[in-house]
């Protein structure tokens, strides 16, 4: 009899923790949420060398919402491009890659925050002594991914710190080909998130040296169609309740990214 009370007791406790949170009707029936994924950003989303499966912080914490929500997390791959319109069309219920909040895109997308980070400059390993601090970057070639709003940062760096020997900034495609054209010696730095600088600089010993500080400060979120009040908010439940539990920060511990925890979920905390 005891055991059947405890057995009855886990189940139920189980349940309330999978079923306290509410899903739209739609995601709740088909029992899947659909994920935007572009897994060419490690730590945050990569595929695995060894195996070609999908891996990193953002995989991680999708399944692990996933299964506090009681659904499978559904990943689509797609182009940094596409991420807005596939939010605005339906396409996919979510993006969660490692995707900036900005407000520029709160018409679009509502973003349930779960890292703050800040775009940082780098250099090659053999070429560390040339930039013992950040005002050395003035009058440098500076790459990073023409597509996030790190040029702006750049810019706005620069022309604060740096007057006329302002950085000449170098557009790329991505923050793997600007890591591809330093180490080629095309740029003398480059800027990517510093959530990702400790990975790659273990993955690559002797290869990357960061400079300075961050040089703004942003929020990864979850992004989610802004009429879906109920997802967001069950997104912000789910994120919140493993953050409780310790999911959230052994996940963090993981990938190297414990300096870039929160210590709750936000909504649109992004500028």
């Amino acid at each position: 009899m005891k055991r059947l009370l405890v057995a009855a007791a886990l189940m139920g406790a189980m349940s309330a923790s999978v079923m306290a949170i509410e899903l739209p009707a739609e995601i709740a029936k088909r029992g899947s949420i659909k994920v935007a994924v572009v897994p060419n950003y490690p730590p945050m989303e990569f595929r695995d060398p060894a195996t070609n499966a999908l891996s990193g912080f953002d995989i991680d914490l999708g399944e692990a919402l996933g299964r506090k929500l009681g659904v499978k997390i559904e990943w689509t791959e797609t182009s940094f491009a596409e991420f807005m319109p596939s939010i605005s069309t339906g396409r996919v219920d979510a993006i969660l890659s490692g995707f900036t909040d900005y407000a520029s895109r709160h018409e679009i997308a509502s973003f349930v925050d779960y890292l703050r980070s800040g775009p940082k400059f780098f250099v090659q390993q053999s070429r560390a002594s040339e930039f013992k601090d950040m005002a050395a970057l003035c009058g440098k070639k500076v790459g990073a991914s023409r597509r996030t709003m790190f040029p702006a940062e750049i810019d706005k760096w620069s022309q604060k710190n740096c007057g006329s020997n302002s950085i000449q900034f170098v557009g790329t495609d991505g923050s793997a080909d600007a890591r591809t054209q330093l180490r080629q010696g095309r740029i003398d730095a480059a800027v990517q998130g510093n959530e990702t600088l400790p990975y790659l600089i273990d993955l690559e010993p002797g290869t990357y040296a960061p400079v300075g500080d961050p040089i703004a400060t942003q929020f990864t979120g979850i992004a989610l169609p802004v009429k879906e009040k109920a997802l967001q908010q069950a997104m912000v439940e789910a994120l919140d309740a493993l953050i409780a539990d310790g999911t959230y920060r052994t996940l963090l511990a993981k990938w190297k990214l414990n300096d870039n925890g929160l210590e709750k979920a936000t909504l649109n905390a992004g500028q």
